[in-house]
């Protein structure tokens, strides 16, 4: 049996944290679904500039979407919707089979709202719609701003991937934001079955600290943080509040691990996935890094529901200099500029590409 099965057979989804057209239309993507168990995608700034970038296949769609009058960020969303219905359409019998808990892709909204929380709203309701796909999550920050924006996207039925978080505290923060939604939407005689799930960042975290504790902590904060953002997962499913909830007809909000390439080179090249096997999580993975997994890999032990040693390592830091509420705030602003970074340059590259298409004939 392949590790990706094994680990889809404890109750974990491999999702895919990569889309390209060339993915699409090769047939890939299928293969991945059919052969690797994988149950779902995301998607970022950062990945469609590099698909745009690195391939052919999206010049006709640009010639004839400028030609139309379209740029910018109307142009950005047109290409990326055609690609992420097309991923939607393939992974919906996944959803169909598990009643909507699996077999979703992602779509960002522009980071550029990052401060407005009405717009952001706005924005996800319209992108959901144009979408036409039942199982497209529309990913809002989990920073500060995001959180209004989070708990009125979902009373307004809209499902939402939380991403940019970096510890428990921006996990329950999340939680309480979907949780307070959905209770919106029970009080108001709504449907509670508006999907979300809260993807937390694991790799940055063993980046962040590189260089800077002794060489036996290396690769080991990250790892600690996510037992102990799991336990507080298990913790806020057990709470009567949520189970209140529950009893109405509500859903959890599925906890994903996101940043889960390795990046020291002397590190296992599967060391996130490895480690962070848990039940009703996800783990969204880079292909590189999912390819590896299917060759090589061996699912570990299963993440303890108690977080295991988490405080003792996460205490071992504090004592070399690290403290971890300041560096989550740090990891958690510098994401945030990083997605404006990326989507700056995304919309640059589209110019361009336009612009050398135009020339070209």
């Amino acid at each position: 049996m392949k590790p990706t099965q094994q680990l889809h057979n404890v109750g974990q989804s491999l999702w895919l944290d990569n889309i390209t057209r060339a993915l699409l239309t090769s047939g890939t993507l299928r293969h991945y679904i059919d052969d690797l168990s994988v149950t779902g995608l995301t998607s970022n700034p950062s990945i469609f500039d590099a698909a745009i970038k690195d391939s052919n296949l999206y010049d006709d769609a640009i010639r004839q979407k400028t030609k139309e009058g379209k740029s910018g960020e109307v142009l950005f969303f047109e290409l990326a919707i055609d690609d992420l219905r097309q991923a939607a359409d393939l992974f919906r019998p996944v959803h169909d089979r598990t009643g909507g808990l699996d077999g979703w892709v992602s779509l960002e909204v522009s980071p550029l709202l990052a401060y407005d929380a009405a717009s952001t709203v706005k924005e996800a309701v319209q992108l959901h719609a144009r979408a036409q796909r039942p199982n497209l999550f529309i990913k809002i920050p989990g920073t500060s701003e995001g959180r209004t924006a989070i708990e009125d996207a979902i009373f307004a039925g809209v499902p939402i991937n939380v991403t940019l978080l970096f510890s428990s505290g921006h996990y329950i923060a999340a939680a309480e934001a979907y949780l307070r939604g959905i209770e919106r939407r029970i009080a108001a005689g709504l449907d509670p079955k508006v999907r979300s799930v809260a993807s937390t960042f694991v790799s940055r975290w063993d980046k962040a600290v590189m260089g800077k504790v002794p060489k036996d902590f290396q690769n080991r904060l990250g790892i600690a943080i996510a037992k102990r953002t799991y336990k507080a997962y298990r913790d806020f499913l057990a709470s009567p509040r949520w189970q209140k909830a529950a009893a109405a007809g509500a859903q959890p909000q599925r906890l994903l691990w996101a940043s889960t390439g390795t990046k020291d080179p002397d590190a296992s090249d599967v060391l996130y996935i490895t480690a962070l096997g848990a039940p009703d999580t996800i783990n969204t993975i880079p292909e590189k890094t999912l390819l590896a997994f299917a060759n090589h890999g061996a699912p570990g032990e299963l993440l303890p529901f108690d977080g295991g040693d988490a405080e003792k390592v996460i205490a071992a830091f504090a004592n070399a200099g690290i403290d971890d509420d300041q560096l989550a705030a740090d990891l958690q602003r510098e994401g945030a500029e990083s997605f404006v970074k990326s989507w700056k340059d995304l919309l640059e590259r589209i110019g361009s590409k336009h612009i050398a298409l135009k020339v070209g004939g």
